[in-house]
């Protein structure tokens, strides 16, 4: 059960004119990039970390810095839950829920940023990526 959600932190730096012309021109050069980490805060609460961050594809040319991470508390009501199943709300569950509210912001700082054509995806398979990251 979600208890409560709420931005950890939020960077977005866009460091001069030259790079904010130059991503507006190459935005499709940018990767997002997702991560989701866990801290456990009392016995059956957990705090999910879930952090989208745009990612240059190559180095070579100028960075901007943008970041957010938004956490959401989780309640688990469960003790006999095992270890794959909490894994699973963790990694599965929680982010897919969150994942449309987290992208809707970091659209919303785009777009009134000047980058109407940013495209996030709107849907990502958390439950593929899962099983990605356990075949590794």
């Amino acid at each position: 059960k979600i208890i409560g959600k709420y931005i950890k932190e939020l960077k977005f730096n866009i460091p001069n004119p030259k790079t904010f012309f130059l991503l507006a021109k190459d935005i499709a050069n940018y990767k997002i990039n997702i991560d989701i980490k866990s801290i456990q805060v009392k016995q059956n609460i957990i705090e999910v970390l879930t952090s989208l961050k745009l990612v240059p594809a190559k180095d070579d040319f100028e960075k901007i810095d943008t970041k957010i991470i938004f956490s959401t508390i989780v309640e688990f009501s469960n003790e006999n839950l095992t270890k794959e199943e909490m894994e699973k709300t963790i990694l599965i569950d929680i982010p897919s829920k969150i994942y449309p509210e987290l992208r809707q912001i970091f659209v919303f700082l785009f777009k009134n940023s000047g980058f109407k054509d940013i495209k996030i995806n709107e849907i990502v398979d958390f439950e593929k990526l899962y099983k990605i990251r356990k075949v590794q």
